[in-house]
């Protein structure tokens, strides 16, 4: 097959499935074929990445597609992560409330609320971490 021929099947099969193994596999080639292409010529470079934009996008229509069935179905799990992802009354936040009095400088405890806030805020991923 013709490099120029492959190089379009690797891009449509990389458009359907936006990992660049499984494209390969699919188009017969290594994937240190890829690289190489991907270093020495800038067109197929902004091709792989377009086809991987692509390819992506198509996933993420799939899988809110599948999203959506689940909640159809009522699925708990499936409504709750929709609605804390889309809509704002149910976003994750973190609410810091407390009472200063005329205090120009917060004492230790209040600096130590502030930290852990802040600390809840930049990693909400670890909600476990207790530091």
């Amino acid at each position: 097959m013709k490099q120029k021929e492959t190089k379009r099947l690797f891009l449509e099969n990389l458009k359907k499935v936006p990992i660049i193994q499984v494209a390969c596999e699919k188009s017969g080639i290594s994937r240190a074929t890829i690289y190489r292409w991907r270093e020495k010529d800038k067109k197929f470079r902004k091709e792989l990445e377009q086809a991987l934009t692509e390819g992506e996008a198509l996933i993420n229509d799939l899988g809110e597609s599948q999203l959506l069935s689940l909640m159809k179905e009522k699925n708990f799990s499936a409504i709750r992560f929709w609605l804390n992802h889309r809509h704002e009354k149910f976003k994750d936040r973190v609410e810091v409330t407390t009472k200063i009095e005329k205090q120009e400088e917060l004492s230790p405890e209040q600096k130590a609320i502030v930290r852990k806030a802040l600390r809840a805020i930049k990693q909400p991923e670890d909600k476990s971490s207790n530091k």
